[in-house]
């Protein structure tokens, strides 16, 4: 059973920074593709950042200050937020996809975390 376990939200001002971990269990990681997407109250879930299995990634050009790695030896994926807005305020959610290719599709991707709230005032 494919465990993914999100950590790391939590309330911060605006401007500040946070750094998301998901880590992953029950097959074996290093092979997958991962990504983070985020879905704020009445909107769609949308996609945030992605890594592959080799670490080439790719994050939405409106999410810039976001960076996405993994650390394979820890079947962990990270998300560095930096000069976080309010806007950025949402649920985030980790996926997998039993593919080494990324994709900004959630419906791609195979597994999910149960999500971690970020919240940003002003």
């Amino acid at each position: 059973q494919v465990q993914l376990v999100e950590s790391g939200g939590g309330l911060v001002q605006a401007g500040g920074s946070l750094r998301l971990s998901c880590a992953a269990s029950g097959r074996p990681f290093s092979r997958w593709a991962m990504g983070w997407f985020r879905q704020a109250p009445g909107k769609e879930r949308e996609f945030v950042s992605a890594i592959s299995w080799s670490g080439s990634s790719s994050t939405d050009s409106l999410k810039g200050r976001f960076t996405i790695s993994r650390d394979n030896a820890k079947n962990t994926v990270y998300l560095q937020m930096n000069s976080l807005k309010p806007e950025d305020t949402a649920v985030y959610y980790c996926a997998a996809r039993i593919v080494p290719v990324t994709s900004t599709n959630p419906d791609d991707y195979d597994y999910w975390g149960q999500g971690t709230q970020v919240t940003v005032s002003s």
